[in-house]
C-alpha cells in the first residue's frame, strides 16, 4: 500500500508546472523539426524554425515558452489502494502547487484566472483555481497528468451534437478552417467521440495529453477504426493548408489524437480541442517514494543541436548553428525583442518571446548571402551575447539595415 504525503504531492505539482513552462515535451520538438524539414513555403518554414529557436533559448534560460502560461488542467488518477497523509482534498493540493509555481520568483508565470466570470472577473493573483478531474482506478499510485493550456487555443474549442448518420471527418475539415490561425498552429487536435457534450469535451482535453506518436501509426498502419480515421485526419487537415500560424504550408497539426465513448442510439457528439505550439504538459506517478523526479530534455536533443564543434557535430546536429560571439557579415536589423517591430515592419512577431530570451535583452537580425550570386541567404539572430543561424530566404523587399 503507496502512502502519498502531501508536501510529496504539492511539490510534484509545482516542480512540474515551472519544468513545462520552459521545457517542450520532446516528442514536440522532434515532431516539428520534422515537419520544418520537409516544409516548402519560405514562411512557414521560418516560422517553424523561430518556434524551435525559442524553444531552446527557454530551455537554456529557464523562461517561459509563452507570454501565455496559460491555465493549469489536471487529471489525477488514484489507485484504489492508496492511502494518504494529508489533511488537504486533492483540489487543494493541485491548487496550492499551482501558487507555488506561478509565484516561484525564480520564475515567475503571468497570472492569467480571473474568479467572477460573469461579473466583476478579477484576478485571483496566483493563476488558482486549477481545473482538475480526479478518477478512483485499481491500483496503488497516484498517476497526474497536468497541462498549462493557452487561452489563444482553448478559446477555439468546438463542441456539436451530430445526428448520428453525421460524417465525423466532413464536419471536421468544415469546422477546423473556422478556427483560423488564433490556435497558433503547428500544433495537436483533440478529438472526443461520444458519451455525452460534456464527456466528449473531457476525452478531447485528455487526449491532448498523450504523446505525438502520427509517425510511428503511418509506418505501421491502422489495427482499428478510431486508427484509421487519426490517419484521414491528420492528411486532409494538412492538406488545407492553414499551415504554421495560418502562413500557408504544408503542416497544419502534427498529430491529431482521438478518444470515444459509448453513447445515446439517438446521438453523436464531438468536441475538438486545439493545442498550440506552446504544448505544455506532462505526466507523473507518485508511489510513496517521495515527489516526483523530473528529468529535463538531453542537453542537445534532436533538432536543437548545434553544428559547432565537438560531440554536437559528430551526433549529425542540424538546423541551428552554435552560439557566436562575432558579428555576421553584412548588415544589422532593427531592435526585434519585447514589443518592439522588426525587419522594418515588413513582420511583427507572434508573441514578444518568438524571437528573444530573455525579453530585455536587446536582439537583432541581419541576412547574409552565402554565395556570389545572392540566391542562397542565411538569416542570424543576435539574442543577448550569442548569435544563432538558420537557411532564410532574402530579405523582404525594402529591407533597409540600421547599422550602428
Amino acid at each position: 500500500m503507496a502512502v502519498i504525503k502531501q508536501q510529496d504531492f504539492i511539490d510534484s505539482i509545482a516542480d512540474a508546472l515551472q519544468f513545462i513552462s520552459y521545457y517542450h515535451p520532446l516528442d514536440f520538438v522532434q515532431a516539428m523539426t520534422q515537419a520544418y524539414e520537409r516544409e516548402e513555403s519560405p514562411a512557414a518554414k521560418d516560422a517553424m524554425a523561430q518556434i524551435l529557436i525559442n524553444s531552446r533559448m527557454s530551455a537554456e534560460g529557464h523562461r517561459p515558452l509563452c507570454q501565455d502560461t496559460g491555465i493549469v488542467t489536471c487529471f489525477v488518477k488514484i489507485g484504489m489502494q492508496v492511502q494518504w497523509q494529508a489533511e488537504m482534498t486533492v483540489q487543494e493540493m493541485v491548487d496550492e502547487g499551482t501558487r507555488r509555481a506561478y509565484l516561484n520568483p525564480d520564475n515567475p508565470l503571468r497570472l492569467s484566472i480571473l474568479a467572477d466570470p460573469a461579473g466583476s472577473r478579477k484576478n485571483t493573483r496566483d493563476n488558482t483555481p486549477a481545473v482538475v478531474h480526479v478518477e478512483m482506478v485499481k491500483g496503488d499510485q497516484v498517476e497526474v497528468h497536468i497541462a498549462a493550456k493557452g487561452g489563444g487555443s482553448e478559446n477555439k474549442s468546438k463542441l456539436a451534437m451530430l445526428d448520428p448518420s453525421d460524417s465525423v471527418v466532413d464536419w471536421v475539415l468544415k469546422t477546423v478552417p473556422t478556427m483560423g490561425a488564433g490556435w497558433c498552429p503547428p500544433g495537436m487536435l483533440g478529438i472526443g467521440i461520444g458519451g455525452t457534450a460534456e464527456k466528449a469535451a473531457l476525452m478531447a482535453k485528455e487526449a491532448l495529453m498523450e504523446s505525438i506518436d502520427i509517425q510511428e501509426l503511418q509506418a505501421r498502419g491502422p489495427a482499428n477504426g478510431e486508427e484509421a480515421l487519426r490517419l484521414e485526419l491528420f492528411d486532409k487537415i494538412n492538406r488545407l493548408g492553414i499551415g504554421a500560424q495560418g502562413l500557408g504550408g504544408l503542416t497544419t497539426v502534427l498529430d491529431v489524437k482521438i478518444k470515444s465513448a459509448p453513447t445515446h442510439a439517438v446521438a453523436k457528439p464531438i468536441a475538438m480541442i486545439p493545442n498550440c505550439a506552446a504544448t505544455r504538459h506532462i505526466h507523473f506517478t507518485l508511489d510513496g517514494s517521495g515527489p516526483a523526479q523530473l528529468t529535463p530534455p538531453a542537453p542537445c536533443p534532436p533538432g536543437l543541436r548545434s553544428p559547432g564543434k565537438g560531440p554536437s557535430r559528430r551526433a549529425g546536429c542540424s538546423l541551428m548553428a552554435s552560439a557566436r560571439r562575432r558579428s555576421p557579415p553584412g548588415r544589422w536589423g532593427r531592435p526585434c525583442c519585447s514589443r518592439a517591430r522588426y525587419l522594418q515592419g515588413a513582420m511583427q512577431p507572434t508573441s514578444a518571446s518568438a524571437i528573444c530570451w530573455p525579453a530585455a535583452s536587446p536582439c537583432r537580425m541581419a541576412w547574409t548571402s552565402t554565395d556570389a550570386s545572392s540566391t542562397t541567404w542565411a538569416r542570424w539572430i543576435r539574442c543577448a551575447t550569442k548569435w544563432w543561424v538558420l537557411p532564410a530566404p532574402p530579405p523582404p523587399p525594402g529591407w533597409t539595415s540600421s547599422a550602428r
